[in-house]
């Protein structure tokens, strides 16, 4: 649903903040608050649940031979994606697969505790297998111990389960997305994560790398659901709200093609103009 009147989407926002108890966006000191950050784990779609905090995703994937989780979290924060694997019912033990949308710490801050508590086998594009190893351009974490990379074409079966990996540049040198089925009451949805859209980066070069990563999504026809890694970038709790009050009968409102390509057309649009702008210091 489109509002051309951004005051009225924001008051739509605002209420359906306040049903689940969620709020707006932290101010960057809060983003680290426990407290503050903790949301109560809710499931999406049969085979789905959210883990992650109010600014900042993670995902839990059941599959009939395991889980599969994206992204860590970080610092105190991944307790909330561990408690709430709990919480809904499932062991972290059973966690065969981490996949590590990018290296930055929000993602991938938590992976050595993954690893080590839990022996998960994490997946990473080797680009950003590389980041960990450097410094790090926002916040330092724990090194993770190098297990798998992942590139276009790269998948992983668990069980019935498969995701599918495409490596979407431009974030990240090494952003890493992912590809599967999700279930609504049975039914399947083609499930799409862009693994990093943010464009606080710079250069030429990289925008123009970001610019044919959105292009080569765009690409793919038969994208049905967004599951973005940061829950803003999909409206992930105002869906959430609209999915508690569905009738019988009515569409999932994670389900949703056209919001989902209208949104990368947005993408597309503000990488473009960034692009003008750097291309216009550099001549």
């Amino acid at each position: 649903m489109k509002f051309k009147n951004n005051y009225l989407r924001l008051a739509l926002i605002l209420a359906c903040l306040q049903l689940t108890g969620i709020g707006l966006a932290q101010e960057p000191n809060n983003n680290d608050n426990l407290e503050i950050q903790r949301v109560e784990p809710f499931q999406v779609f049969d085979n789905l649940y959210y883990i992650g905090a109010r600014w900042v995703a993670a995902w839990l994937l059941v599959s009939d031979q395991g889980l599969i989780v994206f992204d860590s979290l970080y610092g105190e924060l991944t307790d909330i994606a561990i408690d709430g694997i709990r919480e809904l019912g499932f062991d972290p033990n059973d966690i065969r697969y981490l996949v590590v949308t990018h290296a930055h710490f929000d993602h991938a801050g938590g992976v050595r505790r993954f690893q080590d508590e839990f022996k998960a086998t994490v997946m990473m594009t080797m680009e950003d297998w590389q980041m960990t190893t450097e410094p790090a351009e926002y916040r330092d974490y724990p090194t993770p111990v190098q297990h798998l990379s992942a590139t276009t074409g790269s998948f992983i079966s668990l069980g019935r389960t498969r995701v599918d990996f495409m490596q979407t540049p431009g974030h990240t040198p090494g952003v890493l997305s992912s590809i599967f089925t999700v279930y609504d009451d049975g039914y399947p949805h083609t499930a799409f994560m862009f693994g990093g859209v943010g464009l606080n980066f710079s250069g030429v070069e990289r925008t123009e790398t970001y610019i044919d990563s959105v292009q080569r999504i765009q690409r793919i026809t038969d994208i049905e659901v967004n599951i973005p890694n940061h829950p803003g970038s999909g409206d992930v709790f105002e869906r959430y709200v609209q999915l508690q009050e569905r009738e019988e009968g009515e569409p999932h409102p994670f389900v949703d093609p056209p919001g989902f390509y209208s949104w990368l057309d947005e993408l597309l649009v503000d990488a473009e103009t960034k692009l003008a702008e750097e291309r216009a210091v550099v001549n």
